[in-house]
Formats: C-alpha cells, structure tokens, sequence
C-alpha cells in the first residue's frame, strides 16, 4: 500500500497472548486492560487522530475510490471542519448528525465534530425515510451531514425537525446537487483550522456521539457514547484484530463503520474504503492495495465463498478475515480459510458497547464462535427466569461489562444495565468451557413450537450449510395447534427444490425446529450490520397464500 512517505512503520504495540478463563458459575474475563498500553491513551475521540498524526503525519490514513489522505492531511481537513462547524452550529455542544457514506466526508466530519467539541449522530446512508427523521428529530441535531439523496427527501420533512437549523451534504451529485447546502469539502476550504481552547476542555466520560440501536427491542434508541467509550474501544478492538502501523484495513461494508475507522486510526494503520459488492472484484482491490485485513459481511463472504472464481483469487498480504454484524456460517469461514491460509474469525458487540465485546482468537479461531472477552470486558450468561448466572454450555441471556458500555439511552430511564455495572443484551447465548461465546439469536425472535422454544438463528445455520444456498431468514407463521411452525425464505445460487431445502434442514433439526415450508425469492433485505427486518418479512410472509 503506497504511502505518503516510504514504507509503514509498526506501532508500539506489544501483542500479548490472549487471556482466557476456566469459568465456573459467573463471570468470564478478558485480558487486563494493561494488555493495552502500547496504544495512545487520549481523553477525547479526535485525539486519537491527534497522536496518530504526529506520530506519523506521512503515512497513508485513508484510501477512497477518489483519492488518498495521509495523517496529516486528514487531521488538517478536521481541524478545518471543526473551525467552520463552530461558526455553523455554535461553540461546545452542538449535536451533529454525520452520515456514515464510504468516502473521505464521513472521517473529517466525525472528527471534525469532536474536535469541535460537539456531540456526532452516527447515520446509516440507507435509512428509510422515517428510521432518517426519528433519528434527527430524537436526537435534536442541529446540523446534520447528509449525501445528496438524503437532502432531497428531508426536504419534505423540514417541518417536523425544529432543532434541524442547517443541512450539510457530502458531496456534488450530478443528479442531484443542492445550491443552497454546502459540502463537506467546501466547509473545510472555507473554515480556519480550530485549535482548542477555553471552553474546549471536556471530560473522557461526556458524551461523544449517539449511535443507534437496530429497533429489534420496540424501535431505534440512541445510545449515549463517551469519549472514553469509544477510545477505549477503538484500542480493544486494534489489539484484537493485531492491527499496527504496518496493516492495511481493506473495508468491504456498505457503510463505513466508525469503530472500524477508530480501530484504525489507533493503530495508525491505512482504511482502504471499497465501494463495489462484487467479492470477487473486492478480494482482487485488497490485492492490489496489500490489504492485512479484510472486513465484511457474512452475506458478501458468503457469496465470495460460493463464488466460482475463487479458486483464482489471491490476497498474499492477508493476515485475517474479519466478519461483523450477524453470524457467519462455519462451512463460509472454512472456505474460506481453506483458500486464503488465514484465521477467518468473527466477534459479538452492539451498539451500545461501541461496537465489540469478543472477538475470537486470530491465532486458534473457533469455528462458530464470537471469541472471548476483549481486553476489560467481562461477559456472563444469566438464566432467563431467575438471573443466576449460568455454568458452560448452559444457555441463557448475554451480559456484559466493561469501559466501552454506553452511559445509558437518551432521554430513557431504562438502560438495561444493571446497579452492578451488568447490561442485559437481549441476545441468548452460551460459553464453553474455554470461556468462548457462542451467540445462538435475538430472544424477541425466539418462538414455541410444540411448547418447545425455537431459536431461528440455528435454523439458518442449518439451511446455510446447503451448497445452494446464499442467504436465508427463518421465520414464525401462526399454528393454533402447535403454537407457531417455522418457514424460511431462501436466495438460491443453482437451481433447487424448496422440497430438497426442507429436507436437508429438516435431517439434522429436532422435531419442533423442523421447518415446514420454504420460499425461494431473489433476495432478502439487510441492513449495513448484516441484519434481515424481520417483523417486516414476517407479515410479508403471513400475506403470502398458503
């Protein structure tokens, strides 16, 4: 990966072995948060970029499909930003809503506003229009920095948003390019470099950014993020994935993820953002640019696994394959693994931990796993009726602790965590004897079959590991008899049978998981994290003629 000077330093980073626990009954701990010490130690999330740059201002900080931006130029275009941001929206404070779109916009703004000592609102490009207005008008953003497409439609909802007082875009769209909203480049032309001063100086454990939850639990919530949240984070998950100044981070998502971003820049590695979908175009730019990591969805490793170039593909630099935001298939990681010779691992976290708790072990990945505890976090399974923690191999509900958790929902009472420091994520799952977790699903998506529960998550797993199949959701349909039965809807790479998918599932699953009816369609909706709408699919599927 070219630079702005020379090759690519290493970091000071020492990498210690992973820590793991033989756990009994209660807590299962990560490495000591002292594991981290080789990387920066900052109060607030710009600093990060801060300590990078003077580390070493030369070396390449970002790569998007227009361009280059070393560390130094990137924190010039922050400071730039955060100076015009403070004439555009006031002094500390200020709630700015940043678009996560794959590009250079989303960097400089989610800096820029922290150094402007402001509070970002993270915002999913593909947000439908009522998910985009909830999110601006509960989080009372006054400025918000949108694509060209997102402007158009808030037009016609300006109404609704009082607090939304400016409309920032992030670039010039040939179909669409609104004169009267400035970009995010023209900010940073215009804007004298901000420097901080008095007024400035704000605590690690204020506020940071509010990050939205994906609704599954009764609609989106804003998660309130410290700076310590997400520095600390950021660490975690750079000593996790072994990033250091030398790895180059290839990012095949659909919209730029900031823990990723955060990893990154901790490191003072290169983010190389890729656009296309296509896997196998994708592994061939992370060639080309000497990607150490490659970051992608379970559906898109999916498909590059059943992809029938893979045999020719090849990535020498590659160190690891890193998969996020639902669970990855084991017969797609060990494709994978079999082709590229490196771990292909996946981890667990949400919204509300800023993005990771687990991450599994690059050097002895588990196959199905989430990983163990990062580095301060610990992690417990609770009993769904009494709360007593749980022995390995018992499932129950997941917990979590540590310094990434959020200070709590805004403008809710109810966090979810607990006097004890302990959050309750709404996610069923089990430890082994390792201390490894083992992520099964949603327990709002649980359902009874047979006064049995069913977990769809392990439907999927099932139904995934049928050669023909790309994608597949499982869902609930009413039986007065039973209770409810489960059905699939399923994208099929070669031809097959409905019958042939049910009955390869229905071999291997217990009486009351079998599904009963499958429906082949040629695709299924998911969010940037991977996520299928599920209620959504499920009246679509009731609506459908028996």
């Amino acid at each position: 990966m070219p630079s702005g000077s020379g090759s690519r330093r290493r970091s000071g980073m020492a990498m210690s072995s992973r820590v793991r626990t033989s756990p009994g009954a209660g807590a299962i701990t990560g490495p000591p948060a002292a594991v981290l010490s080789g990387l920066p130690e900052v109060s607030r999330l710009d600093e990060l970029l801060s300590e990078a740059a003077q580390r070493s201002p030369d070396e390449t900080a970002l790569r998007t499909s227009r361009g280059m931006l070393t560390y130094g130029e990137l924190t010039g275009r922050v400071s730039a930003f955060a100076g015009a941001l403070r004439a555009l929206a006031g002094g500390p404070g200020a709630v700015v809503a940043v678009t996560a779109e794959l590009g250079s916009a989303f960097p400089v703004a989610y800096f820029g506003v922290s150094r402007a000592s402001g509070v970002s609102v993270v915002l999913d490009p593909l947000l439908p229009d009522g998910r985009l207005v909830h999110a601006l008008r509960v989080s009372r953003a006054t400025v918000a920095v949108v694509t060209p497409d997102m402007h158009c439609r808030l037009l016609a909802a300006r109404d609704r948003l009082p607090d939304l007082a400016e409309l920032v875009v992030t670039r010039r769209d040939a179909a669409y390019s609104p004169p009267d909203a400035p970009t995010v480049g023209e900010l940073v032309r215009q804007g004298p470099p901000h420097t901080a001063g008095s007024g400035d100086e704000r605590s690690a454990d204020e506020p940071a950014s509010l990050q939205f939850t994906g609704g599954t639990t009764g609609g989106p919530k804003a998660a309130r993020l410290t700076h310590r949240n997400l520095t600390v984070n950021a660490a975690q998950t750079a000593y996790g994935t072994r990033l250091t100044g030398s790895s180059v981070l290839f990012h095949h998502l659909p919209a730029l993820q900031p823990g990723l971003l955060a990893a990154s820049v901790a490191a003072g590695a290169a983010l190389v953002l890729h656009e296309g979908e296509d896997p196998a175009e994708a592994v061939r730019a992370a060639r080309r640019c000497g990607a150490t990591h490659f970051h992608s969805l379970p559906a898109r490793l999916a498909r590059l696994a059943a992809d029938a170039r893979l045999p020719r593909l090849r990535a020498p630099d590659l160190r690891a394959i890193v998969s996020g935001g639902s669970a990855l298939s084991e017969r797609t990681a060990a494709t994978l693994a079999g082709r590229f010779r490196v771990p292909v691992v996946q981890g667990y976290g949400l919204a509300e931990t800023a993005q990771a708790t687990h991450l599994d072990d690059l050097a002895h990945p588990r196959p199905g796993s989430a990983g163990v505890p990062l580095p301060g976090t610990q992690c417990r399974i609770a009993d769904l009726v009494t709360g007593a923690a749980q022995l390995p191999g018992a499932r129950g509900e997941i917990q979590v602790r540590g310094p990434q958790l959020m200070r709590g929902y805004l403008d809710r009472k109810d966090s979810g965590i607990g006097p004890d420091g302990w959050f309750a994520t709404g996610d069923l799952g089990y430890v082994d004897a390792e201390g490894r977790l083992f992520v099964v699903g949603r327990i709002g998506d649980a359902f009874i079959c047979d006064d049995r529960m069913v977990m769809p998550t392990e439907i999927e797993r099932v139904l995934s590991g049928h050669p023909a199949v790309d994608d597949c959701v499982v869902l609930d349909r009413p039986e007065p008899s039973r209770g409810a039965v489960p059905c699939a809807l399923v994208v099929a790479s070669d031809a097959v049978e409905p019958g042939d998918l049910v009955a390869h599932a229905n071999a291997q699953l217990p009486y009351y998981g079998r599904l009963h009816d499958v429906k082949l369609v040629p695709g299924i909706p998911r969010s940037p994290t991977g996520g299928a709408p599920r209620r959504e699919l499920r009246r679509w599927l009731l609506a459908l003629p028996r």
